[in-house]
């Protein structure tokens, strides 16, 4: 008993559990002996824990210290997380100078991440000068490696001609190497193109195909165009009931089109009973985005109804204000909930990464390959249960009513 106290004061003291914890985690203690060691592997993995929350109280500030020691030692993959810290400001002050640096380095080692990391701040700007040609050099770099979002942002550089004329033929070849690669993005312009013919003949049904395969992975565009098409009868027979589930899903991630076209169908009754105040709701949902459509139905229907009756628009305005506040509540969560997917998988595949014998040369990391490939397993079985609350909160309790 006495031993098993002893055990755990050490633990707690290394900071590799929280206080209070009934056990301690004799693998995160290993795996801090190893990063104090100054295994780059083990630090960059530590610093995961920390970043994600995973056994340890989450903190920012923790994993920036250890993806810095790692980065010191050349570990790409510390020095591309760490520039996405710097990004987006986690744990450091947000700067994009810093992290085009941090990029660099470990695009320079090869990093298909960094490289794609890269060339979206120059594809955005945001790092400080706009230059598509520098990001698509670097798109493509990443993309001969496979990196699936660098093969769909070549794609959609053919698809809109940023460097020159439109190329749906390119688009296409590039937007389906990214989707054999499971990019959702992808999969769904590849419905897009089909669905108005770009480059090659209308055809509903491909486009339904492509979408339903982006759709099994959340993408909220592909959920807004599946619930479109049932809407309007483009490859299926209409369904109403269909297009709700679809828009229902979409609108969770904040997709505007989505929530305005709850709007039109709980003002319309389509498929539903007619309720005014959940229309005013999702179109006030739609229309804080800056969606146009949906600023132009908020205000038709809220005129409509305070010329109609005064009593019954502060009943049906107060009404529809207690449902945007419950669908807030549903985006930010459901919002949460898929950044920690996001990061968990791409944790999955960088863990994954230093498991390769050549990654790290004639270094192995001192915790072992084996370990570096159960630490990924492990963020996969934590995303699917994230995944699985997330469909959970995509489930119509009552017409379009938000689920509590």
């Amino acid at each position: 008993m006495l031993q098993g106290i002893a055990v755990a004061g050490l633990a707690t003291l290394l900071g590799c559990v929280p206080a209070g914890a009934q056990s301690p985690d004799s693998e995160l203690v290993v795996l801090r002996g190893a990063a104090d060691d100054g295994d780059a592997a083990a630090q960059f993995t530590l610093a995961n824990h920390f970043y994600q929350g995973l056994g340890l109280h989450q903190d920012y500030e923790k994993a920036v210290a250890l993806y810095q020691k790692a980065a010191d030692q050349g570990l790409a993959a510390a020095e591309n997380r760490l520039g996405t810290m710097y990004e987006k400001g986690l744990g450091v002050s947000q700067s994009y100078g810093r992290a085009m640096t941090l990029y660099r380095k470990a695009a320079a080692q090869g990093n298909a991440l960094a490289q794609y990391n890269l060339g979206m701040l120059y594809e955005t700007g945001r790092g400080g000068r706009q230059d598509y040609a520098q990001a698509l050099e670097l798109f493509r770099k990443a993309a001969e490696q496979g990196q699936a979002d660098a093969e769909e942002e070549v794609g959609y550089f053919y698809q809109r001609g940023f460097l020159g004329a439109r190329d749906y033929a390119q688009a296409r070849q590039w937007y389906k190497r990214a989707a054999e690669h499971g990019c959702s993005n992808a999969q769904n312009q590849l419905g897009y193109m089909a669905q108005l013919g770009l480059g090659e003949e209308q055809d509903y049904v491909q486009a339904l195909d492509w979408y339903y395969k982006a759709a099994a992975q959340g993408n909220a565009n592909a959920q807004e165009n599946i619930g479109y098409l049932y809407q309007h009868g483009l490859g299926v027979e209409t369904d109403y009931v269909q297009a709700e589930t679809w828009y229902y899903k979409a609108a969770g991630q904040g997709n505007s089109n989505a929530e305005n076209q709850l709007g039109y169908m709980n003002q319309y009754g389509l498929g539903i009973e007619a309720d005014f105040s959940q229309a005013l709701a999702w179109y006030g949902a739609a229309a804080d985005q800056g969606n146009k459509t949906a600023m132009e139905n908020l205000k038709t229907l809220s005129d409509r109804l305070q010329a109609l009756d005064m009593e019954l628009w502060q009943a049906t305005k107060a009404e529809a204000q207690q449902a945007a506040d419950r669908q807030a509540a549903r985006r930010v969560r459901i919002a949460n909930l898929q950044r920690q997917i996001t990061d968990l998988e791409m944790d999955a595949q960088l863990e994954e990464s230093l498991a390769e014998p050549n990654a790290l040369a004639a270094n192995a990391p001192a915790i072992g390959f084996e370990r570096l490939r159960k630490e990924a397993d492990k963020y996969r079985m934590e995303a699917a249960g994230l995944r699985a609350e997330v469909a959970g909160l995509d489930v119509l309790a009552a017409s379009s009513a938000p689920a509590q």
